[in-house]
């Protein structure tokens, strides 16, 4: 037997046993339906006063509102002759299984059965999961699962199916709205994901590798990740099991709440690996109501680039603590500069709630509508001040850049002016140019040809004004860096 089938045959044999467990249903005293949630009842073993999740009832009462989507979209690549996807082992009897079965093939990055004989495809087949929000046909997924598609079918639990419409998507948030035209669906309820506790129950329901209407459990893990390249959705991390085909499903707490839509997993594999992540329902259906409305998501700026503030920079700005959104560069002719902002201030406050960092803010803005005015309690010279700004639409995807600080070292700079062809070539209103670095600069990430042109919120245009703004800055400097057209802080200790 091959290493691969005794893995295989190991863990059917300890799944088995744990399911025969999972079957036995115990009430302890004093548990019964007048006392338990309203939305599900919870079950309890018979070893001490430990609660377990009753899963049963909640699949009962929500698996109806759960689809799964089929998706037709671009060509296919060839397979090989024994029908396999590319990669995939034709050894393996799960991928034999799949293949006779007719189910998809979880070998194949597109979630498809691949041909046989090595025939192509003129379209390949996705398939993700989603769920009913209203009676007449509403139903939100992934923006992923219908991305590029030409054909989208929706099967429900009683076996019927519906052609659907993809209203729009987002791929900001990776949510998207499609509807079938149907009536008197059964339909989800939604909760605040802002009452998760990391640690309680959370059951997600979907169509993983197409096997329909499959309930993984798990807990939640943590709250408002985020991810790399994405600063507007706060994840919710869990260690249900989520596979290629769960993409767009929901993830439910224990009162039979939708709290998520289940969007990725992190893997090394490809494959499941006990970190998955939700897309919180209360970011989704702001999306879904400007995506019903409008097809489309529109999204505030202000035209700033925001950085974190560390507990270098907080020092250098004189913060009582590392707090807020570093503006590290204000655009020209934006929102921001027009009503005043600059490079340096540091954003504590956002229509009267607190500014916990750089993504608190690009989040709270984007939130805005092009036109909405914001108040920002705004950080500048050791003093707190309020300003109001007028936000402005954000073209594409784009909404605010982000840029990071580097580790403070020591400070050791030799600069020089710049020439007045070198500041019309680089589009640099001032600025002395760094030819030697070394040191404390060197170590926070200063460059050999980076342009200095402020120090905190002073700026500079002569090797005197950089070393007298360096003299005042204290024991740490926030050297307020360009490099091509991109501003930045970095902060250096001094001494």
């Amino acid at each position: 037997m091959s290493s691969n089938r005794i893995l295989r045959a190991a863990v059917l044999a300890a799944l088995l046993p744990a399911f025969a467990a999972g079957c036995t249903r115990t009430e302890l005293p004093g548990l019964s339906s007048a006392n338990a949630a309203p939305a599900v009842q919870m079950a309890a073993r018979a070893t001490g006063t430990q609660m377990l999740p009753d899963f049963a009832t909640l699949v009962e009462q929500n698996g109806a509102t759960v689809v799964a989507i089929s998706v037709i979209k671009g060509a296919a690549t060839a397979a090989d002759e024994t029908g396999a996807a590319p990669n995939a082992d034709p050894n393996d009897p799960l991928q034999e299984f799949l293949r006779r079965f007719g189910f998809p093939n979880p070998g194949d990055p597109r979630g498809q059965r691949a041909p046989r004989g090595g025939e192509r495809e003129e379209q390949a087949q996705g398939m993700g999961s989603g769920f009913i929000i209203s009676a007449d046909g509403l139903i939100i997924t992934n923006a992923h699962v219908v991305d590029g598609a030409k054909e989208v079918t929706v099967k429900l639990t009683d076996k019927r199916e519906f052609k659907a419409k993809v209203l729009g998507s987002d791929k900001r948030t990776d949510v998207a709205v499609i509807k079938v035209e149907a009536n008197n669906l059964p339909t989800v309820k939604t909760g605040d994901p802002s009452q998760l506790r990391v640690g309680e129950w959370v059951a997600a329901i979907g169509s993983p590798f197409g096997f329909e209407n499959t309930v993984t459990a798990g807990i939640v893990s943590a709250k408002a990740r985020e991810m790399p390249d994405d600063g507007f959705v706060p994840f919710i991390q869990t260690d249900v099991a989520v596979n290629p085909g769960n993409s767009g499903g929901p993830l439910f707490n224990m009162a039979g709440e939708v709290i998520g839509i289940n969007s990725m997993i992190y893997s090394r594999s490809g494959g499941y690996m006990g970190l998955s992540f939700a897309i919180p329902i209360d970011t989704a259906l702001k999306v879904k109501d400007q995506l019903v409305a409008h097809g489309k998501v529109e999204r505030g700026r202000i035209g700033v680039a925001v950085q974190e503030v560390t507990r270098e920079l907080a020092d250098s700005f004189k913060l009582a603590k590392p707090e807020g959104a570093l503006l590290g560069g204000v655009e020209k002719g934006s929102p921001a500069e027009q009503a005043g902002l600059k490079a340096g201030d540091v954003v504590l406050g956002l229509d009267g709630k607190t500014v916990a960092d750089a993504t608190a803010l690009a989040r709270g803005i984007a939130d805005h509508k092009p036109g909405d005015s914001v108040q920002l309690r705004v950080w500048r010279d050791g003093a707190a001040r309020d300003m109001t700004v007028k936000v402005g639409a954000a073209p594409g995807e784009k909404v605010a850049a982000r840029s990071e600080a580097a580790p403070a070292g020591k400070l050791g700079i030799s600069a020089r002016e710049l020439t007045e062809q070198e500041r019309r070539q680089l589009g640099a209103e001032g600025g002395v140019v760094v030819e030697q670095v070394a040191g404390a600069a060197a170590k926070a990430g200063v460059q050999a040809g980076d342009i200095i042109v402020g120090v905190g919120s002073e700026r500079v245009n002569t090797v005197e004004e950089l070393k007298r703004a360096v003299e005042k800055g204290g024991k740490v400097v926030a050297l307020r860096v360009q490099r091509g057209k991109a501003e930045r802080f970095v902060s250096v200790p001094v001494g």
